[in-house]
């Protein structure tokens, strides 16, 4: 029995990967390397494949045979709203297409498991304080789209030939569950602060006039690790054969504002930031918090890091990074 994890040597990939391999569970990695890292999957089989490649059906599944895999959990898509707005075409291309040629080539092998990577970006901006999986998706930019249009798959390939799914709506993630897996990219808050403090700059806040009560937008930040966790939670749920859900938020159901987690940022690093106020971004919700009671009812999974633990072991692989 082995999990095939397509984007393994990305930065959730890979806590994915390690928490498996100390499980003792047998791993092969899928990955094309183009923001992955070979170095962080330990001593996993790697297979170096775009997904998204018309070419890449067959390589796919020459891959489970050779390595028996019995299930799947893929991470491979690209996940830069602003880019996905200038370039959709690329991004139904990677994200879509990549997803149907691991399906195809799962269809074909037998393989009937899947855990799938989906995101908080599938609900917009919805007028809740905490949002769950019966909200309905309105995505607002191409890349929600593309994680929406994502689950509509999973749920026709479980009609069509009986695939076994579920998708995994992440909310904010960050942190490091060990030093050497800490988020490379500068694409979510806590990395954008890290690399202003690098530059010697402030960070900045995208608006203070949110109706929030410091004035900056709310989100919900889970750490990576229990993240990862809750892939291998989906995944062991995905034997049962009672499964009344396929789709579940992961998050903590408690909200941080922006000026919360720079904060945080200054305890961890031990330094004074003074975040300078700029304009809104547009499309930006005042506030994303998850109900996370379906997960906790149906995988048992519950998070277990608070914010200042996110920080400081987000800090603390920064520092490590060097």
């Amino acid at each position: 029995m082995t999990v095939l994890v397509a984007g393994g040597a990305g930065y959730i990939g890979a806590h994915v990967v390690r928490l498996l391999a100390q499980q003792g569970r047998n791993v092969v990695v899928v990955d094309d390397l183009t923001t992955g890292d070979a170095s962080r999957i330990g001593d996993a089989p790697l297979v170096q494949l775009d997904i998204a490649a018309d070419s890449s059906r067959k390589p796919l599944a020459a891959v489970m045979r050779e390595h028996e895999v019995t299930a799947v959990i893929n991470f491979a898509a690209k996940k830069q709203v602003g880019e996905s707005v200038s370039k959709p075409a690329r991004y139904f291309q990677q994200n879509v297409g990549g997803l149907a040629n691991l399906l195809e080539a799962m269809e074909e092998t037998g393989v009937d498991r899947m855990v799938v990577s989906s995101s908080a970006a599938v609900y917009g901006i919805p007028a809740l304080e905490q949002v769950d999986e019966r909200q309905l998706p309105q995505p607002i930019n191409p890349y929600g789209e593309t994680k929406l249009v994502g689950e509509w798959l999973v749920a026709d390939a479980a009609t069509a030939w009986g695939l076994r799914g579920a998708n995994l709506r992440y909310f904010n993630v960050a942190g490091a569950g060990w030093d050497d897996l800490g988020d490379p990219a500068a694409l979510n808050l806590v990395t954008m602060v890290f690399e202003k403090m690098d530059a010697g700059a402030e960070p900045l806040i995208f608006g203070d006039d949110y109706p929030t009560p410091d004035g900056t937008c709310i989100r919900d930040y889970v750490h990576v690790l229990d993240l990862a966790e809750a892939h291998i939670a989906a995944l062991d749920y995905l034997d049962r054969d009672d499964r009344p859900h396929s789709i579940f938020n992961v998050g903590t159901g408690s909200g941080a504002s922006v000026a919360d987690v720079i904060r945080e940022i200054g305890v961890a690093s031990e330094k004074e930031l003074t975040p300078i106020v700029v304009d809104r971004r547009p499309g930006d919700p005042a506030q994303l918090i998850a109900d996370v009671k379906l997960i906790a009812d149906e995988l048992g999974w519950t998070s277990k890091y608070d914010l200042p633990e996110i920080i400081r072991s987000a800090w603390s692989a920064h520092v490590f990074a060097g």
